[in-house]
């Protein structure tokens, strides 16, 4: 598996494991997070969830390879999306422990985490705009919500990236860890989540997310809709032929 799942007492950790491709996501992998995050979800003695990357880096993006020669009828029926609700519907407290690379998908990945530590050498962005698609997974919408539309139009429109304390500094993490202690510092927040009482916990997470989430939903459709239209344009095959060249995109507009 591509991923493994741990467990300290009540706490369980789910970590991405694909280091050489700096755990960019793939179906396979979403699917398995879905399936360790229900799993959790299921096991009453488990209060909290952690999710991390190993190695270096939280998640690079998504699995570029898997979305050339897509189109837009193959990406309405993506079976990732199908994982990526799953992984919304988690009803525990989720934490993402992030160090290094958290793009693309790997961002909209740690977004859904209802609290997000980073050590101090993480970097946040949504890149798709480079290969000539947007976030397709909630990173417009989430984004959005969480450091404001100035930062986030400029950010997603040009594809740069967020260090660490620029993203501690806007809202979008919670906290700052040393490089390398995101993990400790967020399984000692999970242990301090996991003495606090369940059902309490449960029910102010449900109605923090309305608060955050309440124009988000309704984004969310555009967002899809609008990927998924991308997926049969030229600029998005020439953009990704590109990357994986490891060349400069020549763009026409087509």
């Amino acid at each position: 598996m591509s991923t493994h799942i741990e467990f300290q007492e009540s706490v369980a950790v789910v970590s991405i494991h694909r280091p050489e491709q700096y755990n960019a996501l793939n179906t396979t992998i979403l699917g398995e997070i879905a399936e360790h995050l229900d799993t959790i979800d299921a096991n009453d003695a488990l209060a909290c969830a952690i999710i991390t990357g190993t190695g270096d880096h939280f998640a690079a993006g998504a699995d570029v390879r898997e979305l050339q020669g897509k189109n837009s009828i193959s990406a309405l029926y993506d079976p990732r999306m199908n994982h990526w609700r799953a992984i919304r519907a988690f009803r525990k407290p989720l934490i993402s422990a992030v160090e290094g690379y958290c793009l693309g998908g790997g961002c909209e990945l740690a977004m859904l985490g209802d609290i997000i530590v980073a050590g101090k050498d993480a970097l946040f962005g949504q890149p798709e705009i480079k290969l000539g698609i947007i976030p397709g997974a909630g990173g417009t919408q989430r984004l959005t919500a969480a450091i404001g539309k100035a930062r986030s139009m400029k950010m997603i429109l040009t594809g740069e990236t967020l260090d660490a304390r620029e993203a501690y500094e806007s809202g979008l993490i919670s906290e700052l860890a040393e490089r390398g202690k995101a993990l400790d510092r967020s399984l000692a927040i999970a242990a301090t989540i996991a003495a606090r009482p369940r059902a309490a916990v449960r029910l102010a997470k449900e109605a923090v997310l309305q608060a955050a989430e309440h124009t988000v939903v309704s984004g969310l459709a555009q967002e899809r809709r609008s990927f998924e239209l991308l997926m049969s344009t030229g600029d998005k095959e020439e953009g990704i032929a590109a990357f994986l060249a490891k060349r400069k995109p020549d763009f026409t507009g087509g």
